[in-house]
């Protein structure tokens, strides 16, 4: 029934849409009518490996490599259940953005006063900030590591991709999405050849993703764990899922918005399943080379590189680590780009030049990033990667509740609000992350583990 869907001017949202998230790429990729399943599956998909970028960037490499340097495979079961609710929240962003018409940060906007709106942006930006300065470090020592470019100096250079953003952005919004699919290509297909080399045990990697009461009971492990799970779900990952499953142009029939959310949910589920495999082949790699040869303490980037030679034998392996190191911390920049731009213009419809914008935002990374290198060198990066997963963690509740909020109102989204299932899922993950970051933020704080 017409009166169950939403649409911009009706329904439970106090403001008519007044204007397209991302309007210069919204709905200008075409889904061919009445063609079969793939066809429309391969016009959906792209999105959701925009999204997937976010969970396997720089930042989640450190907690990765000590986790399997420290504890063997018993942490995939946590990769694997970060990931599950992952693949929840982003489908619950696909759902918002296809039934409302708006993204995230436009939803805040309609539903929240000024204030609060002006709070939610404020802590957002610090948030895209925080997560650009662990993907510009992650860059700056990959440029390092390879080709011996000081890090201040890659930490400069790696604020050119606002260009390439521009550029391709400009010639389609599919040009940006084969970009990232290549580089996550490369990626996996580095660390593929890493399992190779490293020769990891098939039955200890299967009995890792057992879930064991072992992680609760060890504080370290549990410490691990916790920055594992609270360092997955990336805050402006739900803006930008929200605004670029819009850039599909499906009608505006509830049969072809359930659609629509129907192709999107799969899209992201199977994207995810990319930082899967990468954050899990992360922590197996560690596990293979450094769990229980004398190198247990391994979880800087940088040793982590410097040791994979000698014990594999081979200098492929730290040129492979280091190039998928590179490409990681460069796709997830690309994606923040766009993430930057949705945020600005939903949470205060301000529209600047997006290569100010980015501009901006870049700065507000670079500058801590070259204070840091500048006093202290390559030891002081790692604390600083840590720092901003920490500031990630405290605006990640801020994007989570409403989403959860948003998406369960009968009145904001009609007939495709979550189910009562889905709703007492939704708050269970949105509790659990929560609760999980806070303990971790205790912790970090207090260094009481």
């Amino acid at each position: 029934m017409a009166s169950e869907i939403p649409s911009p001017s009706t329904g439970g949202w106090r403001l008519p849409t007044s204007t397209l998230s991302l309007p210069e790429v919204h709905g200008t990729i075409a889904i061919p009518e009445g063609a079969g399943f793939w066809r429309k599956m391969f016009a959906f998909a792209g999105p959701g490996y925009l999204v997937a970028v976010g969970y396997m960037d720089p930042g989640n490499w450190a907690t990765d490599l000590a986790g399997g340097a420290r504890y063997g495979y018993t942490l995939l079961s946590v990769i694997m259940l970060s990931n599950l609710m992952a693949i929840l929240l982003q489908a619950l962003a696909a759902r918002l953005g296809i039934a409302s018409g708006r993204d995230l940060a436009q939803a805040c906007r309609d539903s929240y006063s000024r204030p609060v709106t002006i709070v939610l942006w404020l802590l957002c930006e610090i948030a895209i900030a925080a997560c650009d300065l662990a993907e510009v470090i992650g860059a700056a020592i990959a440029l390092n590591l390879l080709f011996h470019l000081p890090l201040l100096w890659g930490v400069i250079l790696t604020s050119l991709d606002v260009l390439i953003v521009l550029f391709l952005q400009n010639h389609g919004f599919r040009y940006v999405e084969a970009l990232v699919v290549g580089l996550i290509l490369a990626i996996a297909g580095s660390f593929a050849i890493e399992l190779y080399l490293s020769r990891p045990d098939v039955a200890a990697i299967a009995i890792g993703f057992i879930p064991r009461t072992e992680i609760l009971r060890n504080p370290q492990m549990l410490y691990i764990a916790i920055g594992i799970l609270g360092a997955t779900v990336m805050p402006h990952n739900l803006y930008l899922h929200s605004s670029i499953v819009q850039t599909r142009k499906y009608g505006d029939s509830q049969e072809n918005r359930a659609e629509a959310i129907r192709f999107a949910s799969i899209d992201s589920a199977v994207a995810l399943m990319s930082a899967l495999f990468i954050n899990g082949a992360i922590l197996v790699m560690a596990s293979a080379v450094f769990h229980g040869t004398g190198h247990q303490d391994v979880a800087d980037i940088g040793d982590a590189y410097q040791l994979l030679s000698p014990l594999l034998g081979t200098t492929l392996a730290s040129v492979l680590f280091a190039v998928a190191l590179l490409c990681s911390g460069q796709n997830a920049t690309l994606t923040g780009t766009l993430a930057g731009q949705i945020v600005m213009e939903g949470f205060i419809n301000l529209r600047i030049r997006p290569w100010l914008r980015r501009l901006v935002t870049r700065l507000i990374a670079i500058v801590p990033a070259i204070v840091v290198v500048a006093l202290y060198g390559e030891r002081g990066t790692g604390p600083l990667i840590i720092f901003s997963q920490v500031v990630l963690s405290l605006q990640l509740p801020f994007a989570v509740f409403p989403l959860v909020m948003f998406t369960s109102d009968p009145k904001k989204m009609g007939a495709f609000a979550n189910r009562l299932w889905m709703k007492i899922l939704a708050y269970a993950v949105a509790v659990i992350i929560a609760a999980l970051n806070v303990y971790l933020l205790y912790y970090t704080f207090t260094g009481a583990v």
